[in-house]
């Protein structure tokens, strides 16, 4: 059995809420061993706002017995700051880091087999103070990765990022052949991590009709048809670039395994389209195995027992699932 090591998020998000609801879910159990990482009064908060029937129960971590069913085993990490409920907030910020380091900590030295992160914000951890504009980067960080990617994994579509966190007016000059190439093998590690071996890869352009050779941007002359040439002598199964508005019907229709995508939105609307309340969000590249749903904290739900599990849940059964 699998230990999985879940980060509560920031506690005044939705995080705690869809974390508790995951764990009543009993395929979970069946699958692996759950131990949050957070905090066991929040998490007995959620479970009394879900109206479950789970026992919180504080470990020293990993190595203690397992419990029995019914019981959410919580590595319980203690802050003295003050976290708010719906809001983003420094103390919540401030909680969730320390709550990501420390699943961290226990993935490299294999405690765990792999960790889930709900979600924290990216204005509580800048009103902490951190300059990370979220997980990607803050993991990646600690775990001293220096290439990573976010993929996203649905049914019929995956997608990985070239650029992540970045304003749309900055990416243009962030494409080139260096960073396009780069995506392009961890998509393939990534694809591997699901159980595809020789995926087929297919390339998104940047511009509409991907440049309509030259005339409509030169991205995909310039950077990112060499990346994709260079990768194919490399021994990549690997194609494109293709007009990202035909590329994502293949793909669901079964001609790619995998999209690499230019930019954020670019990738994560027609995913998100697809999958909003079952995709999961894999970090590529970390020397440890991440997965978390592909949503944010939803401070406007947050605390009101309204928020959908589905995504935490899926995100707990791929990290048992993933090779490392």
């Amino acid at each position: 059995m699998k230990n999985i090591a879940i980060t509560m998020g920031d506690p005044g998000g939705i995080g705690p809420e869809v974390t508790a609801k995951a764990l009543a879910c009993a395929s979970i159990k069946d699958r692996c061993r759950p131990l949050v990482v957070g905090s066991a009064g929040v998490m007995k908060e959620a479970v009394r706002l879900a109206g479950l029937d789970l026992r919180v129960r504080p470990v020293g971590g990993p190595a203690d017995p397992p419990a029995g069913a019914g019981v959410v085993e919580v590595l319980d990490i203690r802050t003295r700051s003050c976290c708010r409920r719906g809001v983003p907030s420094a103390g919540s910020g401030r909680a969730a880091v320390r709550y990501i380091k420390k699943a961290v900590d226990i993935a490299l030295k294999k405690q765990v087999h792999a960790i889930v992160t709900a979600p924290v914000s990216k204005e509580s951890l800048r009103m902490a103070g951190y300059k990370w504009p979220g997980h990607t980067e803050l993991l990646a960080e600690l775990t001293n990765a220096r290439e990573v990617a976010m993929m996203f994994v649905g049914e019929r579509l995956k997608v990985i990022l070239c650029t992540i966190h970045v304003p749309l007016e900055d990416v243009p000059k962030m494409i080139n052949r260096r960073c396009v190439y780069r995506t392009i093998r961890l998509a393939r590690t990534g694809a591997r991590m699901l159980g595809i071996e020789n995926p087929r890869i297919a390339v998104s352009g940047l511009n509409p009709h991907a440049g309509e050779a030259g005339i409509m941007g030169r991205e995909e002359e310039v950077s990112i048809a060499p990346a994709v040439e260079k990768a194919r002598k490399d021994g990549l199964e690997v194609s494109g670039p293709y007009p990202p508005d035909v590329v994502f019907h293949r793909a669901y229709k079964g001609d790619f395994d995998i999209i690499v995508c230019m930019y954020h939105d670019q990738g994560l609307i027609p995913f998100k389209m697809l999958y909003f309340d079952s995709g999961v969000n894999v970090t590529v590249g970390l020397p440890i195995i991440r997965t978390s749903p592909d949503h944010g904290t939803a401070f406007d739900i947050a605390w009101k027992n309204a928020a959908n599990p589905s995504s935490m849940t899926e995100a707990v059964k791929l990290a048992s699932r993933l090779r490392s």
